[in-house]
Parts: structure tokens; C-alpha cells; sequence
């Protein structure tokens, strides 16, 4: 039984055979990588730059968008690099970073989820208490805690996943480096029973998370329902609809991916659901957020206005010197 060290790369699951669907794949990833790249920039920079966004809520929006930012730069080039030049290969060292960081970004996302939740549940429910609960020196805890454990827990799946003896061959059937579809090349039993100790684990964190997300919001819709005014009403809705769409579409995707039962597994369909949850929400979250975030589109539209203002400056600055120079 050879130990999974011994291996020099994996192959992962081709995108398509014929040469005009990878390179369509190759564009697709490449317009939703930048579309990614492009919502969450605007959003670190605005968040960072603006006075006003200085807010619990977009503070974890900030941290947010750093880990969809880590998702996409996780599992995306390599595709792209695979479709591009028709290859499946990736290294064991380059597999190990990449199921590390996605299971880092993608549980950092979760629990910075769950703790935009409690920043809501607060705003709307508490909100004489709100600086209280959530001062800067909570933000940061709360915070700095949701990307611990995101850290430990990518530490210890992956640790043990590359620490078990592989016989069932070197091919993934997905598209990026995940623990699950490593775990079907193991061999070793008490290896697999400890790391579906870790799974049950971690499943019963996110449970948890789940369930509080769930009681939040019962608590939020009853303290919105009883707002007298429609517009308190709109006000307060249009501050929690984008977090439900985003944590919904996050829950859903993800559920589906790992729970469905083994008689509808496909490739096509397990591929769609993979690029689903891990590819198409770090894409979406920012025109999900920015949608119903009137200061962040305000803020955001100040700030490409004075880029575009002070690039224009610039080239008749520069255009001024050069003709002072010739005369």
C-alpha cells in the first residue's frame, strides 16, 4: 500500500474531450474569475477607503470578500491552466495547498457567515445594545475566531487526508483537490475512520452554525413583522435580504453537493455542483450585497469617480509637460 507522499501527482477530472469545450471552459472560468477579482476589489477598496463604511457589518463584509477572493484563487487557475492546455495533472504538493486552502477559505466563509448573522440579529432585534455587543474589539475577536478555526479545521482534514496510504490509483473525479474524493483512493481503514470522525466533527460545527443561523432569522422576521411603519419595515428587510441569499445559496449549493443521494451521482451533474458551490458565490456575493447596500454603491460610485477623474487629470498633466518641454 503505497503512502500517498509517494506520489508524484493526481489527475483530475478532465472539464470536457473535445478541444472546443475546454476552450469555452477556459473562458467561462476566466470571465467569473474576473468578475470575482473585480466585485471583491471594489469592495475591499471601498470598505478600506470610505469613513462611512467603518461598520461592524461591512467590516465582516470585508472579510468576506477576502474569502471568496481566497476561493477563486484556489481552485480557478488550475482549471483554467488544465483547460487551456488540455492537461489533468496537478502535483502532490500542489494538491496538499490546494485542498488546505480551500478548505480554509470555504470554512472561514462559513463562519463569517454565521457571524454576519449575529451582526443582523443584534442591529434589528438589540439595537439599543449594538455598540455594545459589537464594539471594534468584538468585530476583531469574532473575526480573528472565525478564521482560526477555518484554519484548524483545514489543518487537521488535510493533514490526515495526505497521511493515509492510497491503493485505489491517482485520479479525482473532481475538477479541484477536495478530502472527499481523496478519501475513496484510501485503503487504510483506521486512517478513514479517523478522518470521518473529523467529518462527523466538523458537520456537527456546521449544524450548529446552521441552526443558529436558522433561530436568528425567526428572531429577525418577528421583530421586523412587528416595525408599525412599512418603510421601518422595507428598511430593515433590505438589510438582511442580501446576507439570506448569500448564506442561502451558499447552504444549498453545498448541501446538495455532499448529501444527494449515490443513485443521481453523475459527472456532469457532480461538476456542476462543485463549480456551483465553490465557484459561482464568490461571484455573486458582491453584486448580491451591493444590490440593497445603498453607502456601499455610493461609496463605491465615489470612488470610480475619482479614479477616473484623477487619471484624466493625470493625462493632461502629462500632456501639458510634454508640449511646455517642446516649446
Amino acid at each position: 500500500m503505497p503512502n500517498s507522499s509517494s506520489m508524484a501527482q493526481f489527475l483530475l477530472l478532465a472539464l470536457a474531450d473535445r478541444r472546443e469545450l475546454q476552450l469555452l471552459h477556459f473562458w467561462l472560468f476566466l470571465g467569473i474569475s474576473l468578475a470575482a477579482l473585480l466585485g471583491n476589489g471594489l469592495i475591499l477598496s471601498a470598505v478600506a477607503c470610505d469613513q462611512h463604511l467603518h461598520t461592524p457589518r461591512d467590516f465582516f463584509l470585508l472579510h468576506l470578500s477576502l474569502t471568496d477572493l481566497g476561493c477563486i484563487c484556489t481552485t480557478v487557475p488550475k482549471a483554467m491552466h488544465n483547460s487551456l492546455w488540455g492537461t489533468t495533472t496537478i502535483s502532490y504538493t500542489g494538491c496538499f495547498a490546494q485542498a488546505f486552502f480551500f478548505l480554509f477559505f470555504i470554512s472561514a466563509d462559513y463562519y463569517l457567515l454565521t457571524t454576519m448573522c449575529y451582526d443582523r440579529y443584534v442591529a434589528i432585534c438589540k439595537p439599543l445594545h449594538y455598540g455594545t455587543l459589537l464594539g471594534s474589539r468584538a468585530c476583531a475577536h469574532m473575526a480573528a475566531a472565525a478564521w482560526a478555526s477555518g484554519f484548524l479545521n483545514a489543518l487537521l482534514h488535510t493533514a490526515n487526508t495526505f497521511s493515509l496510504s492510497l491503493c485505489q490509483g491517482n485520479t479525482l473525479g473532481q475538477f479541484f483537490c477536495e478530502v472527499p474524493h481523496i478519501l475513496k483512493l484510501s485503503c487504510s481503514h483506521s486512517g478513514y475512520l479517523r478522518e470521518i470522525g473529523l467529518i462527523v466533527v466538523s458537520a456537527c460545527l456546521g449544524f450548529g452554525c446552521f441552526i443558529f443561523i436558522v433561530f436568528s432569522y425567526v428572531q429577525i422576521f418577528r421583530a421586523v413583522l412587528r416595525i408599525p411603519s412599512d418603510e421601518g419595515r422595507h428598511k430593515a428587510f433590505s438589510t438582511c435580504l442580501p446576507h439570506l441569499a448569500v448564506v442561502s445559496l451558499f447552504i444549498t449549493t453545498a448541501t446538495f453537493a455532499y448529501l444527494k443521494p449515490p443513485s443521481i451521482s453523475l459527472p456532469s451533474l457532480d461538476l456542476a455542483l462543485s463549480v456551483l458551490y465553490s465557484v459561482v458565490p464568490p461571484a455573486l456575493n458582491p453584486l448580491i450585497y451591493s444590490l440593497r447596500n445603498q453607502e456601499l454603491k455610493d461609496a463605491i460610485r465615489k470612488m470610480m469617480i475619482g479614479y477616473f477623474s484623477g487619471a484624466k487629470n493625470c493625462i493632461f498633466s502629462s500632456a501639458e509637460h510634454s508640449m511646455c518641454k517642446t516649446v
